[in-house]
């Protein structure tokens, strides 16, 4: 019995050392369609082109999420979109048409490649990078 004791212990340090390397699951297309759910679709609309229900409100239309990657000759521009949606911390101005959602969602972050170059980038909007994505027309 003794010597089973010790494969045991050590099949279950690997294991738990296995676990601890584990890379953390990207955010997919459906992760960020929750977020834009919650936070985007009174402005933007349930098809991101701009037709929310406040967008009539607004002094600045909203801008149709679909045609991102058209205006910018066919490439999705990742590193514009998540700028603009992270914001900048020191653009606290009444200019900005829209909030800003960096700030606490800073803490969780994965490597999404902008530009080339692994970025830590909040999950959340890195989920939402996929999905507006997955909508381009």
């Amino acid at each position: 019995m003794p010597s089973l004791k010790l494969p045991l212990f050590l099949l279950a340090s690997a294991g738990i050392a296995l676990a601890a390397c584990t890379v953390p699951s990207m955010p997919e297309a459906p992760d960020g369609a929750q977020f834009y759910a919650k936070n985007c679709v009174a402005c933007h609309g349930a098809s991101g082109k701009g037709d929310g229900v406040l967008a009539a409100n607004l002094d600045q239309a909203p801008t149709d999420l679909t045609l991102l990657a058209r205006k910018n000759d066919g490439t999705f521009p990742r590193a514009r979109a998540l700028s603009y949606v992270y914001g900048h911390p020191e653009q606290r101005n009444m200019e900005r048409p829209m909030p800003q959602f960096g700030g606490a969602m800073a803490h969780d972050t994965v490597p999404v490649e902008i530009n080339g170059v692994l970025t830590p980038t909040p999950r959340e909007l890195a989920g939402l990078l996929v999905y507006l994505e997955s909508i381009q027309r």
